[in-house]
């Protein structure tokens, strides 16, 4: 049977491969068009059709989705989703599914170039481009980052990992950039987020991709960020997240 979906998963790969780069070339031009002429608010909803396209991409290759949030989360403040990262497919379901809350994200700079529609979102969309080797210079664009949130009523995703886990073990959490978000969104509500299996879609590395993954994600009761001190939170969110990964 694991013969037969590898062979599958080829041909398979072909077609979500052929989708998935006429998605990012046409949301590209999409994105531009909708900034240029429509602001952020135009902007927004092209990232979110685009990302909800993203998802029916991963469709060809049998992934299925579940989006577990029992919770209601508030609107009239900053969200801090923080999450465990299994790959880059990560990112669409919480952009899509969590888009009344204009997440925004944290990645390093080099993303920011070279990507059709992804880079485009990074640089234009809200979201904070870092340089890794540069820990002060990323601290201070961290703080400007969350004055931008606190302003703007808008949320931020925060992998605290750094790297994507290739087994969905978790890994260790760096905790300096969450300790600056929680002292400097104090309003805010950090939104503790366990995702599952998405690694598997990378089981064969990027080509072929891996079929028939059911991803799930599971949102945890939001806590107020000013309900305890940052380490504190930090170990509660942690503890959290970890204790619903399913290796």
């Amino acid at each position: 049977m694991k013969t037969f979906k590898k062979i599958l998963s080829y041909p398979l790969s072909v077609v979500f491969y052929f989708f998935f780069f006429l998605n990012l070339l046409v949301f590209h031009a999409i994105q531009w068009i909708s900034l240029k002429l429509g602001g952020y608010q135009a902007h927004k909803k092209s990232v979110d059709i685009f990302n909800f396209f993203l998802l029916r991409c991963l469709n060809i290759l049998g992934t299925k989705f579940t989006f577990e949030n029992p919770h209601s989360l508030p609107t009239d403040k900053p969200c801090i989703f923080v999450a465990n990262h299994q790959g880059m497919y990560d990112i669409p379901p919480i952009i899509w599914y969590m888009r009344k809350h204009h997440p925004k994200f944290i990645s390093k700079k080099e993303l920011g170039k070279g990507i059709p529609s992804i880079s485009y979102n990074l640089r234009h969309g809200g979201n904070l481009l870092i340089d890794r080797k540069n820990g002060r210079e990323s601290l201070v664009k961290m703080s400007k980052f969350a004055d931008y949130l606190n302003q703007n009523n808008r949320s931020a995703v925060i992998f605290p990992e750094g790297t994507r886990s290739r087994t969905g073990a978790p890994k260790e959490f760096a905790v300096k950039g969450l300790q600056l978000l929680f002292k400097k969104m104090p309003e805010a509500y950090v939104v503790p987020v366990t995702i599952n299996n998405s690694w598997k879609l990378f089981r064969y590395g990027s080509f072929p991709m891996g079929i028939g993954t059911h991803i799930r994600f599971k949102v945890h009761e939001p806590i107020p960020v000013k309900s305890t001190d940052p380490e504190a939170l930090i170990a509660i969110v942690e503890r959290t997240i970890i204790s619903d990964i399913k290796n």
